[in-house]
């Protein structure tokens, strides 16, 4: 198909629907963030789907996850997304399930998101992002950080963002880390607090510490979530 149009696109993911595959993470309680990198032995994902105990045969026999590596000493091998397009037709697919149902709005939306972080304004990216949100329908989980975790970081990466969620630093555990643009966003969520409250845990953990060797500008954003308004109430920005 690439070499027909002349183009490379997203067509291994367009030949299917991932209907079968979202309803699955539901029966076994997998987020968007548990859908990347993990390890596994042969029999944890070379199996019948018909007796699977977890998603991770679905994953790997219908090639949303590859094998990227093998140790041999403990017989572990490294799972993972393909690629690129795989990745982004999985979060693409994810949208009407966890974010909004209108796929068409929420891609434009979602363009001059990216727009906006690539130019470095995290500000206009925030206040995109708020009145996006103010559109998502009702869920019974928005008093919780993790619902806003897993929306978030199916928004940033199909920002073209490198992003990830409960980062380890020796102090504790940064709710996402967005990198765009060689530069590194570190964002503590808090549902009901206050953005100042937020931002200053990120100083007292000194979380931006973790990335210190990274020879990258850092940028820390404290992020309040209000659970009525199911929407981001503040946001404070530091460096």
């Amino acid at each position: 198909m690439a070499f027909a149009k002349g183009k490379v696109g997203a067509y291994w993911f367009a030949s299917g629907t991932p209907t079968y595959l979202i309803e699955m993470m539901r029966k076994f309680g997998v987020q968007p963030t548990q859908l990347g990198r993990m390890e596994a032995q042969a029999s944890d994902f070379d199996a019948p789907t018909e007796t699977m105990t977890t998603l991770t045969p679905l994953l790997y026999q219908s090639g949303y996850v590859t094998i990227k590596g093998y140790d041999d000493f403990m017989q572990l091998y490294t799972l993972d997304i393909p690629n690129h397009e795989v990745e982004l037709g999985l979060m693409r697919s994810l949208i009407p399930y966890y974010v909004m149902p209108d796929r068409q709005k929420a891609n434009l939306t979602i363009a001059f998101m990216a727009r906006a972080l690539y130019r470095g304004d995290i500000d206009g990216m925030l206040r995109l992002l708020q009145a996006f949100l103010g559109t998502v329908p009702y869920t019974d989980n928005t008093r919780y950080e993790d619902h806003y975790q897993q929306v978030l970081f199916i928004i940033f990466s199909l920002l073209g963002a490198w992003a990830d969620v409960e980062v380890r630093t020796p102090r504790g555990r940064v709710d996402v880390v967005l990198e765009m643009n060689r530069h590194l966003y570190l964002l503590e969520l808090k549902v009901d607090g206050t953005a100042a409250e937020a931002l200053r845990q990120i100083d007292e953990k000194r979380y931006a510490d973790r990335f210190a060797l990274a020879g990258r500008p850092v940028t820390k954003v404290g992020v309040i979530f209000d659970s009525k308004e199911r929407n981001i109430k503040d946001w404070v920005v530091g460096e």
